[in-house]
């Protein structure tokens, strides 16, 4: 992994990256809750995680 400070896009704030963590896994940022998806690795990179959809039987 690189050294890159990974920040949540919705508030700047410090990322922690678990040293076992994965591509796409999901993760929440502690200062806002936002849940954050794992892109990539190398170098970190972080995307607001998919909003699920209520399917409503369709």
């Amino acid at each position: 992994m690189t050294t890159g400070t990974p920040l949540c896009p919705e508030c700047d704030a410090v990322i922690l990256i678990p040293h076992d963590a994965m591509e796409n896994e999901l993760l929440s940022c502690e200062e806002c809750g936002t849940e954050l998806e794992i892109m990539c690795l190398d170098p970190i990179e972080l995307e607001l995680a998919p909003e699920v959809e209520e399917d409503w039987g369709e």
